[in-house]
């Protein structure tokens, strides 16, 4: 399955980035949650430390808002992900344009509507 970083990770349950990341392990992928916050959520520890090497990442999917994202712009692309996904609320033209310029793949979708649909 397709080992997802999700930017953004809550442990707060009315998050979607919280909900994203249940949903994503019940969908059998591999999840790895990165924020700010020293918490868990889905019996995973937020990933808080931007020097932390995560390797072989398919996916990033933004719950970061285009304001608070370009202290992220470096690590998300130093990921080399195969695709970015701009949620709802995250399209950033600058960042997509980085990402596409690094020839990864950006969609403007819902993580939680792809994984509903089987088109994850």
């Amino acid at each position: 399955m397709k080992k997802t970083v999700v930017l953004g990770a809550s442990d707060n349950p009315t998050r979607y980035a919280y909900r994203a990341v249940h949903r994503l392990q019940q969908h059998g992928h591999e999840v790895v949650p990165v924020g700010i916050k020293n918490a868990e959520v889905g019996g995973l520890k937020i990933v808080t430390d931007k020097s932390e090497q995560i390797e072989d990442v398919d996916t990033v999917t933004l719950y970061v808002g285009p304001r608070h994202q370009p202290v992220w712009y470096d690590y998300i692309l130093n990921l080399k992900p195969k695709r970015i996904i701009f949620n709802p609320g995250t399209e950033n033209r600058e960042l997509e344009q980085m990402a596409q310029d690094a020839a990864i793949e950006t969609l403007h979708h819902c993580t939680l509507v792809m994984l509903a649909s089987d088109s994850y």
